[in-house]
């Protein structure tokens, strides 16, 4: 019995520790201060540390919206439907956003989560494309459907805050099955903030932008490059009223202030 215990005491030596995720009170403060319900989780490169609000949140799934764009340009990029240069055209609808009714690069459209454009792509790709994509880089629940242009707004495609941290990882270590080329391009187009001591790569998404149905989903993912480390964040909120949009990016920015991260 003894020999027995002694094994499993070593045994558990051997083993990597992983960090135990709990309730951040500081980030829980940035919440309640606004009245907002929702999680962020943070969490560095070898995942050592790590701070999450509202873990039962955090492993919610949810619809991913415009943070899409993500694995989307990487899938369109190495497809070749589009390159980081080309023009899409705009065909002269008024979308009732200013910034969407002009003609887009990849970059801009990116920018200004243009949905027009990404449906675009999607008519390019093509269901069954999408569907090797998701499986092969395991996006969450991976189910593209029903609609081609709208699975990743009003579909069934589904990611959690958790699953979104996952993702990110794999993206900044180049361990999902995209071209360099893809991978340089994407870099350059999600590059959000550049200030002395970081730079700042995200998307932010928005399910239900436009709608009456409340509450809507509001996200902000991405990675922070400092000098010594790699952060990555996945902040999804409930949305009630369109001015609470603004909070997704101050929400994560203050975190990563708070934690003397940037």
């Amino acid at each position: 019995m003894i020999r027995l215990i002694l094994f499993f005491v070593s045994l558990s030596l051997l083993l990597p520790t992983i960090p135990a995720f709990c309730e951040d009170a500081a980030l829980a403060k940035l919440f309640s201060n606004r009245a907002l319900q929702g999680t962020l989780v943070l969490t560095n490169r070898d995942g050592s540390r790590s701070y999450v609000h509202d873990e039962a949140r955090a492993s919610t799934p949810l619809l991913p919206a415009s943070t899409f764009k993500i694995p989307n340009t990487l899938i369109a990029l190495d497809e070749g439907v589009i390159t980081e240069q080309e023009l899409l055209k705009w065909d002269g609808t008024d979308r009732g956003l200013a910034a969407w009714n002009r003609d887009q690069t990849l970059a801009s459209a990116f920018k200004n989560s243009c949905v027009w454009c990404y449906q675009e792509l999607a008519q390019r790709i093509g269901i069954a494309r999408y569907r090797q994509w998701l499986k092969k880089i395991n996006y969450g629940n991976a189910l593209p459907g029903p609609g081609l242009t709208t699975f990743w707004l009003s579909g069934d495609l589904r990611i959690s805050a958790q699953q979104q941290i996952m993702f990110l990882k794999k993206l900044y270590s180049r361990e999902l099955p995209f071209k360099a080329s893809s991978y340089d391009a994407l870099a350059r187009i999600m590059l959000a903030d550049e200030k002395p001591g970081y730079r700042l790569y995200a998307k932010t998404g928005w399910a239900g932008f436009g709608e009456r149905t409340t509450p809507q989903t509001g996200w902000y993912v991405g990675y922070v490059e400092t000098g010594t480390d790699v952060w990555f964040f996945a902040l999804n909120m409930a949305i009630t009223k369109p001015a609470e949009g603004v909070y997704r990016q101050q929400l994560v920015m203050e975190a990563l202030k708070l934690k003397g991260i940037i």
